[in-house]
C-alpha cells in the first residue's frame, strides 16, 4: 500500500529533524574545536614569554590564592577534553567491543603520559651532557605535568563514563570536591598541622607529593610540592568531570536554543557556587582546590556557551576558523612549541656561554625597541603567529595528529 501524503509529510519531517540535529551536532563541535584553539592559543601565549620576570599581569599565574585569566587555562583545557569524552564515546559505550575500547583508552593516555615525560626529559638531557647516564635521567626527571595530569584525567573519567550511570558520576563529582576539601582542611600534615594551605610547601598535597616522588620529582622551580602533584589531580578530575556532563546535555536531542540556555545557566550556577566556596577555601589553581575547580567550570560553560551563541546561532562560521585550525592539532602545537622553546633555550650563541639563542633572539629583535613589558608581549604573540602559520599550513593539506 502506497504512503499517504500525511505519512510522506512525517518522514520528511523527521528526516529533517534528523538533518537538523546531525548538524547541530557538527557545529558543537566546531565550537569546541574554536574553544580548544582559544584555550591552547592561550596557553601557548602564557608559556612563552620573551622575559618570565616582564609580563602584564594578566599573563601572570596568581601568586597562590586568587585567580587571573592565565589560571583560566589549563582548567579549560580539562573542561574540553570531558566535554568532548561523551561526543567521541558515546556511541560506543554500549558497543560489544568494549574491551578494544578500553585499550584504546589505556593506549591514549599511555602516550599522553610519555610524551608529557619527554618535555619534562628533553631539557635535562641537554643538562647532564654527553656523559649521561639513564640513572641519572631517571633519578631527576619530574613526573607529574600538563599531559601527565591530562593523560590521568582523561583515563580515569573515561573509564568511569563507560563504567557508571549519570547519577553516579554526579554522586562520583561531589565526593572528589568534598573530599578533598576535607582532606586538605582537616587531615593533620607532620610538623605543620591541618589546613595550613596558605603556605606552598605546608599542606597535605605538598606532604603527598613530597612522599611520593620525592624532591627530585618534582616542579624544579619548587621542589617540596607540585602544581601537577597527585593529591591535587582528584578535584582536576571533578573539573573532566563537568566537562563530560556539558557534552552530554548537549549531546540530547532538544532546540539549540534550550541547550545554550541551560549551558549558561548552569556556567553562571557553577561561577557563583565556587567563588561563594572561595571564601572558605580559597580559589588556588597551584593546588586545585574544589573552589577553583567549581568556579572555572562554570566559566567554561559561560566561554563555550559564547562560543556556540557565535558559531552555531550566529554563524560566523569564518570567525571560528582561526580557532579551529589551533584546536583540531592542539597536542602537536603543545608538543612541538614546548621542544622548540627548550631548544632555543638551550642553544648558547656568541663567545659568553651564559647568553642562550632564546635571549639573543628577544634582546636584539624585540628588547631594542620596545619597553620590557611589551617586548617580553610582542615576543609571546610572534611565538603564537609562528605557529600559527604552521598549523594552517597542516590544516589546509588535512594533517591532523592524533593520539
Amino acid at each position: 500500500m502506497p504512503p499517504s501524503s500525511s505519512d510522506s509529510s512525517r518522514d520528511s519531517s523527521r528526516d529533517s529533524s534528523r538533518d537538523r540535529s546531525r548538524d547541530r551536532s557538527r557545529d558543537r563541535i566546531v565550537s569546541l574545536d574554536a574553544f580548544r584553539g582559544l584555550a591552547i592559543m592561550l596557553m601557548i601565549l602564557v608559556n612563552n614569554p620573551g622575559d618570565w620576570r616582564n609580563s602584564y599581569w594578566p599573563l601572570e599565574h596568581a601568586e597562590w590564592h586568587g585567580c587571573t585569566p592565565t589560571d583560566l587555562v589549563f582548567p579549560f583545557f580539562l573542561f574540553i577534553v570531558g566535554v568532548a569524552i561523551p561526543l567521541s564515546l558515546g556511541k560506543r559505550k554500549e558497543s560489544a567491543a568494549r574491551g578494544l575500547l578500553v585499550a584504546h583508552i589505556f593506549r591514549r593516555s599511555a602516550i599522553l603520559f610519555c610524551l608529557g615525560l619527554l618535555l619534562s626529559g628533553f631539557g635535562l638531557l641537554f643538562k647532564l651532557g654527553p656523559d649521561y647516564s639513564v640513572g641519572e635521567l631517571l633519578s631527576s626527571i619530574r613526573i607529574p605535568g600538563v599531559l601527565q595530569r591530562i593523560a590521568v584525567c582523561y583515563l580515569l573519567v573515561s573509564l568511569l563514563f563507560l563504567a557508571c550511570s549519570r547519577r553516579m558520576l554526579y554522586v562520583v563529582t561531589a565526593v572528589l570536591l568534598l573530599g578533598y576539601w576535607a582532606l586538605m582542611m582537616f587531615v593533620p600534615v607532620p610538623e605543620f598541622g591541618a589546613g595550613m594551605i596558605d603556605g606552598k610547601d605546608t599542606h597535605l598535597a605538598a606532604y603527598v607529593d613530597r612522599a611520593i616522588f620525592g624532591t627530585n620529582h618534582l616542579w624544579s622551580a619548587a621542589k617540596t610540592w607540585d602544581p601537577e602533584g597527585l593529591l591535587s589531580t582528584l578535584p582536576a578530575l571533578a573539573t573532566t568531570l563537568f566537562g563530560v556532563f556539558t557534552g552530554i546535555w548537549l549531546k540530547r536531542d532538544q532546540p539549540l536554543a534550550a541547550s545554550l540556555r541551560g549551558l549558561l545557566l548552569a556556567g553562571v550556577a557553577l561561577t557563583v557556587i565556587g567563588w561563594g566556596w572561595g571564601f572558605v577555601f580559597p580559589i588556588n589553581k597551584s593546588i586545585w582546590t574544589s573552589s577553583y575547580a567549581v568556579f572555572t567550570a562554570g566559566l567554561a560553560m559561560l566561554v563555550l556557551g559564547a562560543c556556540v551563541w557565535v558559531f552555531d546561532v550566529l554563524a560566523w562560521k569564518r570567525l571560528a576558523l582561526p580557532l579551529q585550525i589551533y584546536g583540531v592539532n592542539a597536542l602537536t602545537v603543545f608538543v612541538l612549541s614546548g621542544l622548540l622553546g627548550r631548544l632555543l633555550s638551550i642553544f648558547k650563541v656568541g663567545v659568553d656561554p651564559s647568553v642562550a639563542l632564546q635571549g639573543w633572539l628577544y634582546e636584539n629583535l624585540f628588547l631594542s625597541w620596545l619597553d620590557d613589558k611589551n617586548a617580553s608581549l610582542v615576543y609571546a604573540i610572534v611565538w603564537v603567529l609562528g605557529w600559527f602559520v604552521v598549523l594552517a599550513i597542516m590544516y589546509r593539506k588535512n594533517w591532523i595528529v592524533k593520539v
